[in-house]
């Protein structure tokens, strides 16, 4: 490795590992429809209900503010890193539990993708192109270089995996980060939802890896 990470162990993943797997299963279905994650109102027949049905529910979900959309534009780019870096691990990992655990991210993330970019567009803001990984315009903490991919790309075996794990620990970390912001600072309720389900889902794989990485 050209440089050197340490792996944090976090004692709060320990109380979200049992539930990383329903956290998991949540974020992949709440944003199936790419909207802004009310999509279930409206669908009973009756356009009176319908309209009041999802006018409460906007109500409810409160308006967006610049913290949420920050969130997204941030987490968009964040979250193809990932699934990009996972992306590498079906022909390049050895152990079975580093390639089930990048499919396991790439399965939560990408629906999330497409919920994050419901919500820009229907705000009227702008969705980050693909390729769009700069960190510094976008507030994406932990993304890793184009050096770190060039060298994740470039390892095999026992090699990859103790890269890749060093190296989404430190994005997972980004990206626990960038959720409690959201939390803190955010005012559209489905996407501190979502920060919330992130906080509780990475912090858990952050665990998961950090007992992977003491076994080698």
């Amino acid at each position: 490795m050209t440089r050197k990470r340490s792996l944090i162990r976090r004692g709060a993943a320990v109380a979200f590992a049992g539930t990383a797997a329903l956290v998991l299963a949540a974020c992949g279905g709440s944003g199936g429809s790419g909207g802004s994650g009310d999509g279930s109102a409206g669908h009973d027949g009756h356009s009176g209900t319908s309209s009041s049905a999802a006018a409460s529910a906007s109500a409810s979900q409160g308006q967006h503010n610049a913290a949420d959309v920050a969130f997204a534009q941030g987490m968009i780019p964040h979250h193809r890193q990932a699934v990009e870096m996972a992306d590498l691990a079906p022909s390049r990992a050895q152990s079975a539990e580093v390639k089930k655990l990048a499919a396991d991210i790439k399965k939560a993330q990408d629906p999330e993708i497409e919920t994050l970019s419901g919500w820009l567009t229907s705000w009227g803001e702008e969705v980050p192109p693909e390729g769009a990984m700069d960190h510094s315009v976008h507030g994406s903490d932990g993304m890793m270089t184009d050096e770190d991919m060039d060298e994740l790309m470039a390892a095999s075996g026992a090699a990859f995996d103790t890269a890749f794990m060093e190296m989404m620990t430190e994005h997972h970390e980004g990206a626990v980060a960038m959720a409690e912001t959201e939390q803190a600072d955010g005012s559209y309720a489905p996407a501190q939802k979502m920060a919330g389900q992130i906080v509780s889902s990475q912090t858990a794989e952050i665990q998961q890896m950090n007992e992977l990485f003491g076994k080698d």
